[in-house]
């Protein structure tokens, strides 16, 4: 087991008490890089919000549905982007992801919304 599978478990077990079903931990705060490991119980949603200019998400373990303009479903091991779209996210199984973001990129905004 290596050191990230257990701060992972640590933080689905957190998620699995807490009331909103969620969990995270801010990893890397480095200029505009950001990278948060974030657990969700079963059955939560972070419901749609706006993207920042450039994200992904890795998903360590679990099954989550990434709903936007369209919805995909991913695994532990897959990844996905979510560039310029709104979405939401919803646990299928209880999951833990790492969410990378670039919150600046020259010439390029927050997704706001635009079609």
């Amino acid at each position: 087991m290596s050191i990230v599978d257990e701060k992972a478990r640590q933080l689905l077990d957190k998620a699995c008490s807490a009331d909103n079903g969620r969990a995270a931990k801010l990893l890397v705060n480095d200029g505009p890089l950001r990278q948060t490991v974030i657990a969700l119980k079963q059955g939560t949603t972070l419901q749609e919000h706006n993207s920042p200019p450039a994200a992904s998400i890795f998903l360590f373990s679990g099954e989550v549905k990434v709903a936007g303009k369209e919805e995909t479903t991913i695994g532990a091991g897959q990844l996905v982007t979510l560039t310029h779209q709104r979405h939401s996210v919803s646990a299928l199984e209880d999951s833990v992801f790492l969410l990378t973001t670039v919150t600046s990129v020259e010439g390029r905004e927050s997704h706001s919304g635009q079609s």
